[in-house]
């Protein structure tokens, strides 16, 4: 029998860049600024002959990090993600029209990558049903003017058991960047806290994986069921040299507690917290929703899910718990509770799509009377829709509860008989919460079942642009 450590995937970076060639597609792991192969982004951005690629990833990247370095270099001529984030060369070179960006839900990257990494051509989804991903309207190319001059392509569906699914192509890579945490010459890799992301099913999805791990160890030390990664799927492996970086550092003290019950979203956050059901598992969306966790019944446990790869979300770190390994979907640092667990995305948005989650909470720009959510764009405003459509893809089996104020800023209502802007998910709203009221949605449309504490009647009617049914109880849900 040979010896396994004869073998040795373990190289420099000019071994791997030989890999990297013009006109391919990327798949390069990372959630956010967590789990970037960073050492990768670096190298490349310093050949200049390497242009005209496709990159694949969840997300653009941030002041000069990640993958800003290689559309800053105009290396990059496609993406195709989730959600352009706050990277300012990425939105410039797209709205100018020297980018393509071809924006896909989040669990579907995973899913098509998953499917590369399977042998598997394509598959059907519920995800994008009813929404512009559909249809076939998300815009993918501007001139530079600013006009749209290139939309997606429609999405061949097919009914299975009465519901509407899309036909989705596997997304194989030429090259995948990966980071991980430990890796030995075999290339069997090992990854930490919440940067298993993308960079576990990118590992396996592409002709060659180029991986750079923190520590390299020598084989035998990784224990078999340890590894998250085989080496049959890793080309090259090298260590990391580029330091981490956090995107949105979040501290326990930043975010104490309030009992203000005039501040609009201290009352929403406590009506939402009502809506969770003891032992049951739930997933908060960014924003508004992040605050109901503070005031839920002690009595009342609750599993929160991160759809970038945690079940058991804790609270935000203090000063010494920081760890740029651990993040939640909205790229902030937080803390694991005991007994919490860490997977990759496409693992995550598998029990998403599964109806695994009892409940999600998402904020919204509208809602109709018949529960259709848009929270995602606006058109001439496009920045993708991260994993929202994934969230709202069962509502049979997971209860989506909106939360978001009564009217926009200047006043206008959200709650409206159509929405204006593109569609997260069709009929997918069950319980809309507001500063003002409480709607329960049905097939007929809403029911006005609670007033807030000093609202009126009067006041709900005069803010809300759709017709609703009156099942009011005698006091605010407790």
């Amino acid at each position: 029998m040979s010896k396994l450590s004869h073998l040795s995937k373990i190289g420099t970076i000019a071994d791997a860049l030989k890999y990297i060639k013009s006109n391919q597609t990327l798949l390069c792991g990372g959630f956010g600024l967590s789990g970037i192969p960073e050492t990768y982004f670096a190298a490349i951005a310093k050949q200049p002959g390497i242009k005209n690629l496709t990159i694949v990833s969840n997300n653009g990247g941030l002041n000069h990090i990640g993958s800003d370095k290689l559309i800053e270099a105009g290396q990059v001529s496609r993406m195709i993600m989730s959600y352009m984030g706050r990277s300012k060369p990425l939105m410039n070179s797209y709205l100018s029209g020297k980018i393509e960006i071809e924006l896909t839900p989040q669990g579907t990257i995973s899913e098509r990558c998953r499917a590369a990494a399977s042998g598997i051509p394509a598959f059907y989804t519920k995800t994008g049903a009813d929404t512009w991903i559909e249809q076939g309207k998300m815009p993918v190319k501007y001139n530079d003017k600013g006009e749209v001059i290139k939309y997606s392509q429609a999405k061949e569906t097919r009914v299975f058991n009465g519901k509407k699914y899309l036909l989705e192509e596997a997304l194989p890579g030429d090259v995948a960047l990966v980071k991980c945490w430990k890796a030995d010459a075999l290339g069997n890799l090992v990854f930490r806290g919440t940067t298993l992301n993308f960079n576990q099913v990118f590992a396996q999805a592409a002709a060659v994986t180029l991986v750079e791990a923190d520590e390299i160890v020598p084989v035998g030390s990784i224990e078999p069921n340890e590894v998250h990664v085989p080496g049959i799927h890793v080309t090259k492996v090298i260590q990391s040299t580029e330091p981490k970086h956090i995107e949105s550092l979040q501290l326990a003290r930043d975010h104490t507690k309030s009992d203000n019950d005039s501040d609009p979203r201290v009352v929403i956050a406590r009506r939402v917290a009502k809506e969770f059901e003891n032992g049951s598992y739930a997933n908060l969306g960014i924003g508004l929703p992040t605050l109901a966790p503070n005031y839920i019944d002690p009595n009342v446990s609750v599993v929160f899910q991160s759809e970038n790869g945690i079940l058991g979300v804790g609270p935000y770190p203090t000063e010494s718990q920081v760890d740029p390994d651990i993040v939640n979907a909205g790229k902030e640092t937080v803390t694991l509770l005991p007994g919490a667990s860490v997977f990759g995305s496409q693992d995550s948005f598998a029990m998403i799509r599964a109806g695994k989650i009892n409940c999600t909470v998402l904020g919204a720009m509208e809602v109709s009377q018949y529960g259709d959510l848009a929270n995602w764009g606006v058109p001439g405003n496009i920045k993708g829709m991260g994993g929202a459509m994934d969230l709202v893809s069962n509502p049979e089996e997971t209860k989506v509860v909106v939360c978001t104020t009564h009217t926009t800023k200047d006043g206008k209502p959200k709650i409206v008989k159509q929405c204006s802007n593109p569609l997260t998910g069709s009929r997918v709203a069950r319980v809309i919460i507001t500063e003002l009221a409480v709607f329960k949605v049905d097939n007929e449309g809403l029911i006005l079942t609670e007033l807030q504490p000093g609202a009126t009647l009067e006041e709900v009617k005069s803010k809300t642009d759709a017709p609703f049914r009156e099942q009011l109880s005698s006091s605010p849900k407790l």
